[in-house]
């Protein structure tokens, strides 16, 4: 079987074969070709050494001069190429403590994670070389380690979260022995770092089936070691109108958002909108619980998630302020100024994600249809207000900071006060945004205020 291969690779392949060295093809962009899937990504391996990749051409990178990677600059694109190599003990489950060049592209392979990740396409031929039976594994949907997998999870726990990654996103089941691997040294994957961790699970998160990926998590005990606050809402009851456990109803939301392929925000928040259900159950009416508060500890609780993962500031806010403001109720009878002031406190690059994760939950709740007409008649409320373009933010004021210091405002604190008190007003009332009216209005406050 062989790759079809672009002239720009078959190009830069050439250099390679013209000096007397291999260059392969390797990893995923091989199995995705395989699997008739796109991939962008283009890993590169051979038996030329650094140096020697170096000597070949004018422009090059040292992107992991220690392990053998080479960024070679061709043609106005950029290429990753890696030695092959074999790898020393590793002692943290992280690093290998030496990496030796080989000229072996059978020595290479072996220290690869799975067998589905072991291809490799010869160049410029596109030959394809499967040396682990990954085409039987493809063809099984299965995700099997290469050779001992308790081996290659202590040289890498990260493969670990991989296996769990690769089953959400092609949808493939964990072969016994690898996940029996798992279980055995899931708390191994506490050696790693919290960046590659965040990185994996995300990915696995906005997988094709992200449910598979983390019930290989729970399943294996590594949900228990990275992310125990959701492992403990398995069997956590919630009642009311919920035939179904909280995490159940959790991955149920979750699987709604990758349906409806919503953005990566909006599925982070649908895993952990109801996470503080735990922490805010109480007895309520006829056998029923209550979780009052639930959805604001549910956002403390994915703060704290999202700080030890070590996310974007943006990132964690973003999603926590979709969790904390995720239990609006609207009604018919709202006044259009109340419309105005949920769109001004949710803000409105807000409402279409926070729209979405409402619909996740309603999809999520098991046993019933879940009427959504009151968010779409809610929807069309929020529609009229844009249209009416009426202010909503400081920014929509007749009336700023440097305009208030123009007629003897100081800068400051009270300063603060006084414009969120004229917007107050105007989303009340939009005919009072009009600079004379707000003048007046704030020097009056100013005054109040001591000022």
């Amino acid at each position: 079987m062989r790759m079809r291969i672009s002239e720009e690779i078959a190009a830069f392949a050439s250099v390679f074969r013209e000096n007397g060295y291999q260059l392969y093809l390797v990893g995923g962009a091989v199995r995705d070709y395989l699997l008739g899937k796109e991939n962008h990504d283009a890993d590169f391996t051979t038996d030329a050494e650094p140096r020697e990749v170096k000597s070949l051409f004018r422009r090059t990178i040292d992107t992991g001069i220690k392990h053998g990677t080479v960024t070679v600059r061709f043609r106005g694109r950029q290429y990753e190429v890696t030695t092959f190599r074999t790898e020393g003990e590793y002692r943290d489950s992280r690093h290998p403590e030496s990496v030796h060049f080989v000229r072996s592209l059978e020595e290479d392979l072996k220290r690869r994670d799975f067998t589905i990740n072991a291809f490799a396409a010869s160049l410029p031929d596109g030959r394809i070389i499967d040396l682990h039976d990954g085409m039987k594994d493809l063809r099984r949907k299965t995700i099997r380690a290469i050779g001992d997998p308790e081996e290659r999870f202590s040289e890498d726990a990260l493969r670990m979260m991989r296996a769990a990654r690769f089953s959400s996103q092609l949808g493939f089941r964990i072969a016994r022995d690898t996940e029996k691997a798992m279980s055995d040294l899931h708390a191994t994957i506490s050696r790693v770092s919290e960046e590659r961790i965040k990185e994996e699970l995300w990915k696995l998160i906005d997988g094709r089936d992200p449910a598979a990926g983390l019930e290989a998590m729970r399943r294996t005990g590594i949900m228990d070691t990275l992310l125990p606050e959701l492992s403990a809402c398995c069997g956590f009851e919630q009642g009311g109108m919920h035939s179904e456990d909280l995490y159940e109803h959790l991955l149920l939301a979750l699987s709604a958002a990758c349906e409806r392929k919503y953005p990566l925000q909006v599925k982070l928040a649908a895993l952990f909108h109801d996470i503080g259900k735990r922490e805010t159950r109480a007895p309520g009416n006829d056998r029923k619980w209550t979780f009052h508060r639930h959805d604001e500890v549910s956002a403390d609780i994915t703060d704290r998630i999202f700080r030890r993962l070590k996310t974007s500031n943006d990132e964690r806010e973003e999603v926590c302020h979709l969790i904390r403001c995720h239990m609006f109720s609207y009604t018919p009878d709202w006044t259009d100024s109340a419309v105005r002031r949920f769109i001004n406190r949710v803000g409105l690059g807000n409402i279409d994600p926070l729209f979405q994760l409402r619909l996740c939950d309603i999809a999520a709740t098991k046993g019933q249809k879940g009427n959504p007409s009151a968010l779409f008649a809610f929807a069309a409320r929020i529609n009229e207000e844009l249209r009416k373009e009426n202010a909503l933010t400081l920014r929509d004021l007749r009336i700023d900071g440097r305009r208030l210091k123009e007629i003897g405002i100081a800068p400051g604190p009270a300063m603060g006060r006084i414009l969120a008190a004229l917007l107050d007003e105007v989303i009340e009332d939009p005919d009072r945004n009009s600079a004379e009216y707000l003048e007046k209005e704030a020097l009056s406050l100013a005054r109040s205020l001591g000022q």
